[in-house]
């Protein structure tokens, strides 16, 4: 664990997204209720996106807006309240909807631990999580992905796959914020490049439980 200020300072880095958008206020537009028909598709963007410019495509009723700009537990914590918020207002309108929610870097952080909150009191939901830095180690190898332990503070610090019962499918390509393991050297091409069809969301079914790690099929458990 690192816990110096150059650590916390690469923390900022590690996560960004690769978006250069600026982020005006972090409070999303009010909407109404996206329709009970199909399934109700949430996302949810890496740091420096905003709720509408976050790269993620397809057949999409939300995207969520968060204080992005600084890549720590307190911007993942608002991301997981907005997150709360907005898919529970839609159940409460659509009680039998399913819900497919998909995050990219810091994005897939808070979907994250949304599910490891929440997968007990909230069903009918799958999760799509890209380069999520929060993804416990390698299929067949121990301990977590990320390499900066707690400096960026809880509930982003740390690494686990407590999901339950919801069916998680988890993408990870040679990428140093998903997995140690690559190097530090492939930061930031390989985390901006090497999802390019990803991040449509129309690609990932409603029943995904998997892992996909450096281009080859994993079971969501191993």
């Amino acid at each position: 664990m690192r816990t110096s200020s150059i650590a916390a300072a690469l923390v900022s880095l590690l996560l960004t997204a690769g978006f250069s958008v600026a982020q005006g206020a972090t409070a999303q537009a009010a909407a109404a209720a996206a329709p009970c028909e199909g399934t109700y598709t949430i996302v949810v963007g890496g740091t420096g996106s905003s709720w509408d410019n976050d790269g993620f495509t397809g057949n999409i009723q939300q995207h969520v807006g968060y204080p992005t700009q600084i890549p720590n537990g307190a911007s993942a914590r608002a991301g997981v309240n907005e997150l709360n918020r907005l898919v529970r207002n839609q159940r409460a309108a659509c009680p039998n909807q399913h819900v497919k929610m998909g995050g990219y870097s810091l994005g897939a952080a808070v979907v994250h631990i949304w599910v490891t909150e929440n997968w007990q009191t909230f069903g009918n939901v799958n999760a799509i999580l890209i380069a999520d830095p929060k993804r416990q180690g390698n299929p067949g190898a121990d301990g977590g992905a990320v390499p900066f332990g707690g400096v960026v503070g809880a509930p982003l610090a740390g690494a686990d796959r407590y999901f339950g019962n919801v069916p998680v499918k988890t993408i990870c390509h040679w990428d140093y914020v998903c997995d140690e393991s690559a190097g530090i050297w492939t930061y930031p091409d390989n985390h901006i490049k090497n999802y390019p069809h990803d991040f449509n969301m129309d690609h990932h079914n409603d029943s995904a439980n998997e892992q996909w790690y450096n281009g080859a099929w994993y079971p969501a458990s191993w």
